[in-house]
């Protein structure tokens, strides 16, 4: 039987019974199922020009998790970081992706959202799995204010931000969806 992957911090919650180690399924301790079900873990995007901020839910879909930032040298450079985003989604067997939708605050679509677009066609082709838009205003001034609150100095703030707004995307998708609401709202 092979061992479970370190990320899985649940301990196993929500896995009775079946998986690699009483051989229902040889595939890395994943059920088939119902079981398979209650693995499922969604990504969360923050989509800037040079990063993108990654988390990801832990496997009852109830809290998001900042991973890492991945940084490129040039906005149009994607190919590294789709590649590290797919061992990503591999690693913590994510089934769904969220991405941040920087509408502008008084809602019309810049340039930005219209990239971010560009983006998330990338992400289906390249990955299959749905890509679910998410109004990410405010989501930066959040994580500032968070990093704050934590005593992260200024200087070292931007080490975290993207990490911490693509937490926020994540965690304010999963708070809706377990309110039954998986629409976007505008």
């Amino acid at each position: 039987p092979q061992e479970r992957p370190q990320h899985d911090h649940e301990g196993g919650a929500g896995r009775a019974g079946g998986g690699a180690a009483d051989g229902v399924h040889p595939h890395e301790g994943m059920g088939v199922g119902d079981e398979r079900e209650a693995a499922m873990r969604i990504m969360g995007l923050d989509f800037g020009s040079k990063t993108v901020g990654v988390a990801v839910s832990d496997s009852l879909l109830i809290t998001a998790q900042g991973l890492e930032i991945i940084r490129r040298e040039r906005e149009d450079k994607l190919r590294r970081t789709l590649a590290r985003i797919e061992e990503l989604i591999l690693e913590y067997e994510v089934e769904e992706i969220v991405l941040g939708l920087p509408k502008n605050m008084n809602a019309t679509e810049g340039v930005r959202v219209e990239l971010t677009e560009e983006f998330r066609e990338k992400l289906e082709r390249r990955t299959g799995l749905p890509v679910v838009m998410w109004d990410e205003r405010l989501t930066t001034v959040a994580a500032d204010k968070a990093m704050i609150e934590a005593g992260i100095r200024r200087e070292r703030r931007k080490d975290y931000v993207d990490k911490i707004a693509a937490a926020l995307i994540l965690q304010g998708y999963l708070d809706r969806r377990s309110h039954g609401q998986t629409e976007k709202e505008d």
